[in-house]
């Protein structure tokens, strides 16, 4: 799975549209269309606030498996 569907799978686990997300985090619903299909990167910072939002860590945002690593 790409970073785009990462970003939408959370999104509709939590039950909200483009528009709500965008609201919630301080971006246009544009940017939030953006990141999902792969148009351009969020930031680092909206990387976090989106991670912070769905209580979830950077890892898991973009779907990096790190569990048996030391």
């Amino acid at each position: 799975m790409n970073f785009g569907e990462e970003l939408i799978v959370h999104r509709l686990k939590a039950g909200i549209s483009q528009r709500q997300l965008a609201k919630e985090i301080g971006t246009s619903s544009q940017n939030v269309s953006r990141w999902e299909n792969n148009v351009v990167d969020p930031s680092i910072s909206f990387c976090v606030k989106l991670a912070d939002f769905y209580c979830i860590s950077l890892d898991e945002l973009i779907g990096r498996d790190v569990k048996g690593r030391e």
